[in-house]
């Protein structure tokens, strides 16, 4: 869609130009950053120019915790204030994102005649970055407001039902944002990677909103319009790039490069036949019904337990990680999913995996904020954060003769 005129092919031609022009004894180094490394040119990456690449990912919970510090420089922070805490509940979040949540906190604790940034603001700021600035003008008929308590309520209770989903952090009516109430659920600690099992129960989590829905008014509602696309994406995954239905097995069906350019997508091919398209659409349409399925059940088997989240929400229009955890006590979990290989022929074995070394845990010092003024009396804890989270003995996974799979959660 485009030639030598181009204005990115100028700049290439010129920056290599430049590139070739350095002196090799000069002791040059040119040092440039991409968000999109996939889309340049080759000529680019050849030894002797831009030949040592160095990733930047999202920071760790040490990483993140640093980086609070650094932009705590200067505010006011109360003294009951954790930025260790702050950096558990954020993960995921880039440098940006963090400085953003302690400048909302800062401006929030200035709008509220407040001269220390507390816990609350901080709340709040988080959830900002995450869901955008709480709507307060918004009215919503009664009617509404009780379809929204239900529909979060779907997705936190499959959230807490399913056996390897993460933890429910906030469930809210109020609108925030586009949306009409959201349902936080983040991992307690950073994670790289996810199961074939997880990725099922997420996709259970996402359908829940509109299987309360369904279940209780038996009239869905276009609030799960965003829940669907979600899902879609993922089961579609699944399928494409990680291969894991049976079907199908491990290929990788299509290209995940997203051209940036207008007109780029014209040129790109699809790499499987239609007959093979006809399956993914089947098998993602099958990942998806099987999930809905799933959440719908976990519903009608808990409908007390959601009938009294909603009735909590109702009253409360918030409730956090302690208040939903005490609500979801008599819950009925979801059994946990069957082995899978994706083939009859690959047994999984009996056999446990070797125990991990011991691993020192980093040094998490909760020491204050830098430029923070605590006030007189008052010392920051000494204690170090530290991980209680309980982990279960392994367990061989369970299989039957026999049967597929690939369809681990129906019932032969």
């Amino acid at each position: 869609m485009g030639g030598g005129h181009d204005e990115r092919e100028q700049t290439l031609n010129q920056l290599l130009v430049e590139m070739d022009g350095f002196d090799v004894r000069g002791g040059v180094i040119l040092i440039a950053a991409t968000n999109r490394p996939d889309v340049l040119d080759p000529a680019l990456l050849r030894p002797g120019r831009f030949d040592r690449q160095i990733p930047v990912d999202a920071p760790d919970l040490n990483g993140r915790r640093k980086i609070l510090q650094v932009h705590a420089q200067g505010k006011p922070m109360a003294a009951g204030v954790d930025l260790g805490s702050v950096a558990r509940r954020t993960p995921g979040f880039t440098g940006a994102d963090l400085a953003n949540v302690l400048n909302e906190a800062a401006l929030l604790t200035a709008r509220t005649n407040k001269t220390q940034i507390d816990n609350y603001a901080l709340d709040e700021a988080i959830d900002r970055v995450i869901a955008g600035p709480q709507r307060r003008t918004r009215l919503m008929s009664p009617e509404e407001v009780l379809i929204t308590a239900y529909h979060e309520g779907g997705h936190a209770m499959v959230a807490a039902a399913m056996p390897a989903t993460d933890p429910v952090q906030k469930v809210t009516i109020l609108p925030r944002g586009k949306a009409l109430g959201y349902t936080m659920v983040l991992p307690d600690q950073d994670k790289y990677s996810q199961t074939r099992g997880e990725l099922l129960d997420q996709l259970a989590y996402m359908l829940g909103g509109r299987a309360a829905e369904e279940m209780v008014f038996h009239d869905p509602t276009t609030g799960a319009s965003n829940d669907i696309e979600k899902a879609t994406k993922v089961a579609r995954a699944m399928v494409t790039q990680y291969g894991m239905t049976e079907r199908l097995g491990a290929v990788q069906l299509g290209s995940d490069d997203r051209e940036p350019f207008v007109g780029m997508e014209m040129t790109q091919q699809r790499t499987y036949s239609e007959s093979t398209a006809a399956i993914i659409d089947e098998e993602v349409s099958l990942l998806i019904a099987t999930a809905h399925q799933e959440a719908f059940d976990v519903l009608v088997e808990n409908r007390d337990v959601l009938d009294e989240l909603v009735r909590q929400l109702l009253e409360k229009e918030t409730l956090d990680k302690e208040q939903v955890a005490t609500i979801f006590r008599p819950l009925k979990r979801h059994e946990k999913r069957p082995a899978w290989t994706g083939s009859e022929t690959r047994r999984p074995s009996s056999i446990p995996p070797v125990d991990p070394p011991v691993r020192p845990e980093p040094e998490l010092e909760p020491v204050p904020a830098g430029g923070v003024q605590l006030p007189p009396g008052r010392t920051p804890p000494s204690e170090p954060w530290t991980d209680t989270t309980p982990t279960g003995g392994w367990s061989p996974p369970t299989w039957t003769p026999g049967q597929s799979n690939d369809r681990p959660f129906e019932q032969n």
